[in-house]
């Protein structure tokens, strides 16, 4: 019976080939990369939080990656340093022995001193928060040509920023929890409201700028306090996707400023929540708007992290969060999922496993840059270029793009 003719039967199908003498190939290492990780404590803007928890480091260990972790870094969190040494990290005292890892994660960005510490050809994965960036902030990681990655503009396979998200998610939740708190009589210039009403007397009154995760985020809040809402954004297409994700009907508006002024003269609550994928956010509420407000409203201004979407914004701290101008009360901490240290630190933490574990699984982290896009969007400085089109005009600087640099590497 010929080969072809012949009938196949169903266990042979499945071994054929099996002991037939193979193509030689050249030999080609897969091993992964095994990586140092270092988690500094942190030291500005009353940050609680920490980028790695020790469940993270547990798998990152089993990975065969080394991590070190400065002592006390995770205290804030509720995170001690034995609960880290049983997950395998190293426990150091000395900070510059944290610095001196291949890869260096904070939750808050490096301070110039910080730099300092850090050597040439490392890679920082760090928020950026734009109204803290000083002039020598690029200059320093310029000159030691540092990789950083900046977590809010990391992008997932399906275009969205997942640290954002998830901090987003926090945020809107925090957002109306704070409102609700200032907008009582115990603090200075609170109008004594209730933000959900009561029978027979109406219920606060909430604007909100921008219809992403922030905002669908604080209206489920909102909603169950009871309060009245309103939307606004330019975008429509997500006014639709936040009505259905909410699953009721809400009154939105495109940014028509005749309209917003008109609607933020009788708001007890603004919550600005508009993110930039690249640079600063536009200036959606002008200063002449806030001072037609309501004596002892509150503005609660999520996006200060990238520069504030309201022009009377002003950076403030977890021990001075507020501040009142033209009797209108302002919250523009930039890390206000920090008041919820542990539950962020968990958000946080699965995700820059995730990209660890990816950094890791490459032979360089060139290749790793050059297959993901989402990461090369989050790459602002790179071996001595700056790669942020925003940042290099804001400083002055000489911009490169970063796939220019890839594809001449090929």
């Amino acid at each position: 019976m010929s080969k072809l003719n012949k009938p196949i039967i169903f266990s042979d199908f499945f071994t054929e080939g099996q002991y037939e003498t193979e193509v030689a190939t050249l030999s080609v290492s897969d091993k992964s990369k095994s990586l140092t990780i270092g988690i500094p404590k942190e030291i500005i803007l009353s940050e609680h939080r920490v980028a790695l928890v020790p469940h993270s480091i547990r798998t990152l260990v089993g990975y065969g990656h080394k991590v070190i972790i400065e002592t006390g870094a995770g205290l804030k969190s509720n995170f001690t340093d034995h609960h880290y040494s049983e997950a395998g990290a190293q426990i150091s005292f000395s900070k510059e022995e944290v610095f001196k890892s291949q890869v260096l994660v904070k939750i808050a960005p490096p301070t110039s001193e910080e730099i300092d510490l850090m050597h040439a050809d490392q890679i920082l994965i760090s928020p950026l928060q734009l109204p803290v960036l000083k002039d020598d902030y690029l200059e320093k990681l310029k000159s030691k040509r540092i990789t950083a990655l900046a977590m809010e503009y990391l992008q997932s396979e399906d275009g969205n920023y997942p640290i954002v998200r998830i901090m987003s998610e926090i945020a809107g939740n925090c957002a109306i929890l704070t409102a609700a708190e200032y907008l009582n009589n115990t603090r200075d210039g609170g109008r004594g409201v209730l933000l959900g009403g009561i029978s027979g007397v109406p219920p606060a009154k909430i604007v909100i700028l921008g219809a992403g995760v922030v905002a669908e985020s604080a209206i489920k809040v909102a909603f169950g306090l009871g309060a009245s809402i309103r939307v606004f954004d330019n975008d429509i297409t997500k006014l639709m996707r936040l009505q259905n994700a909410v699953g009721r009907h809400l009154h939105t508006s495109s940014i028509n400023p005749v309209y917003l002024a008109y609607q933020l003269t009788s708001a007890d609550v603004v919550i600005g929540a508009i993110h930039s994928k690249s640079g600063r956010t536009p200036i959606i509420v002008t200063e002449e708007m806030v001072s037609k407000m309501k004596d002892g409203a509150v503005i609660i201004d999520v996006s200060i992290d990238q520069g504030g979407c309201i022009e009377t914004s002003q950076l403030t701290t977890h021990e001075n969060p507020s501040f009142i101008k033209h009797g209108v009360i302002h919250y523009c901490v930039p890390n206000i999922a920090s008041r919820v240290s542990r539950t962020a630190s968990l958000a946080v933490s699965n995700i820059i496993t995730l990209l660890l574990l990816k950094m890791g699984g490459g032979l360089h982290f060139d290749n790793i840059l050059y297959e993901n896009q989402g990461i090369r969007n989050g790459c602002y400085a790179y071996k001595g270029c700056i790669t942020n089109e925003y940042l290099s005009k804001r400083f002055g600087m000489k911009y490169t793009s970063l796939e220019l640099l890839m594809t001449s590497k090929l």
